[in-house]
């Protein structure tokens, strides 16, 4: 067991886990509003509200299999300490702001674990990374956004198929109030895969110091404390990313928003339910992209997505780096000491 952190140090490092969860929510409210914003169905400031609401309450639908996952699923929980801890953070806040300030819709969860298996590798070498965790995690990037794209896909068809005969008018009234609930969907399982990563954190900051009584577990305070903080992200927007996600990769309708927000969300959660920290960005962005790719191939504009792409497969590599060089800094400067 590593020293003991002194109380104000220790609220200081939760503080700084809320802080990257509150990023969390801005830089992945993209996500949640994307669709509903470029289809018109609700103004930008309503939109963030509806998807704060349900991100903030989707701790009342989920088990907390993805938090487990995280916190002792990447890293040997027992050599996790408040510097690693501290590496973690910092490099995913760091990424997030990287990408956020360019408009790229990169992975906050896919940021956190690598900004963890930076740390915990800078403290302890591989041995401490739990491979069976890391490949269903790695695994995940190149499957979330493939499920997302199919069933989008196949929701379209079905559509197409049954309302062939409505009017264009009756189908667009109809799916602008679908798309309220597609939309309260995705946000579940948007709050309920993404803030169960900064619970898991936490949670195991908290085992490190020997603060949970009865083995490895998620204080409730922790469960709301990460969901509120998600939801008032949620509630500033991230509006560069919005831009990309809502109308860069493709021009959606109400019917076409539907497809991809529900598509989207029925692959969250499945992952989640499995305890799989899947990105929210990569299923949304598949989903879109398979709504799109329905019309035809040309009308993606593929240099977006594949951009997209290339900030998917740098996020954990760069967010690690990042990680391992601020668990030095906290190590040489003895700030946990």
């Amino acid at each position: 067991m590593d020293a003991t952190l002194s109380l104000p140090l220790l609220i200081g490092l939760i503080g700084v886990a809320l802080v990257f969860d509150f990023l969390n929510g801005l830089h992945d409210a993209a996500n949640s509003i994307a669709t509903i914003v470029s289809t018109r169905v609700l103004r930008p400031q309503f939109a963030v509200a509806w998807a704060a609401g349900f991100n903030f309450i989707a701790f009342l639908f989920f088990g907390l299999h993805v938090a487990e996952t995280v916190g002792k699923g990447i890293v040997a929980a027992d050599v996790i300490d408040a510097a690693v801890i501290f590496g973690a953070l910092m490099g995913a806040i760091s990424w997030n702001l990287i990408t956020w300030a360019l408009g790229i819709p990169s992975s906050s969860s896919h940021a956190l674990i690598g900004g963890l298996l930076g740390a915990g590798i800078a403290k302890a070498g591989l041995p401490v990374v739990v491979w069976s965790g890391v490949i269903k995690t790695s695994a995940a990037i190149v499957l979330s956004p493939a499920v997302g794209l199919v069933l989008a896909l196949l929701l379209v068809l079905l559509i197409s198929w049954l309302f062939a005969r409505a009017t264009p008018r009756f189908a667009d009234k109809s799916f602008r109030k679908l798309q309220l609930v597609s939309a309260s969907l995705y946000s579940l399982g948007h709050g309920g895969n993404d803030a169960q990563k900064t619970m898991g954190i936490i949670a195991v900051l908290l085992y490190s110091q020997g603060m949970l009584s009865g083995g490895f577990h998620v204080p409730f305070w922790v469960v709301i404390s990460c969901q509120a903080a998600m939801a008032l992200g949620t509630l500033f927007g991230g509006w560069k990313i919005v831009q990309t996600m809502g109308s860069k990769i493709t021009r959606l309708t109400p019917a076409q928003g539907f497809c991809a927000e529900t598509g989207g969300a029925i692959t969250l959660f499945t992952a989640t339910a499995m305890g799989i920290p899947v990105s929210t960005t990569h299923t949304i962005t598949g989903a879109i992209v398979g709504v799109g790719a329905s019309r035809r191939l040309s009308a993606v504009r593929w240099n977006v997505a594949s951009s997209i792409v290339v900030a998917w497969v740098v996020t954990l590599p760069a967010a690690a780096l990042i990680g391992a060089g601020f668990y030095w800094i906290a190590t040489v400067t003895g700030l946990f000491a």
